[in-house]
């Protein structure tokens, strides 16, 4: 989850096994991919490449058991992305999941934070 005006904050990823996992670039990308409707323009939006937002969206594509994005090809048209029922449901438990750790974690986070060196002198 964004915390903009909170500098100490969770960032979750959950581990499924050797290189299955889900966090919060994966998420955002999902979410950019939704709003954008291309992967190409998502991936810009975020400082990343074609290659390395496509390779992501196959990794999930490949890692769960139906496809999170379906593209089509670019032409006269130009391509375009859309998540699919899967990847919407991936995308609201993940979200969920953070606001449940965001909440459980907060009192522990504020401890930590408090903590911390003062840097500004």
């Amino acid at each position: 989850m964004t915390h903009p005006n909170d500098p100490a904050h969770l960032h979750l990823r959950v581990v499924f096994g050797e290189g299955r996992m889900v966090g919060p670039g994966k998420a955002e990308l999902l979410e950019r991919i939704g709003r954008c409707g291309s992967i190409a323009a998502a991936g810009r939006e975020m400082g990343m490449s074609y290659k390395r937002a496509w390779m992501l969206i196959e990794t999930m594509n490949a890692m769960f058991a139906a496809p999170v994005v379906e593209s089509t090809r670019g032409g006269p048209g130009g391509g375009g992305a859309v998540l699919t029922e899967m990847g919407l449901e991936i995308l609201r438990l993940y979200r969920a999941l953070e606001a449940v750790a965001d909440e459980a974690g907060a009192a522990e986070v504020a401890g930590l934070a408090a903590l911390l060196r003062d840097v500004s002198e």
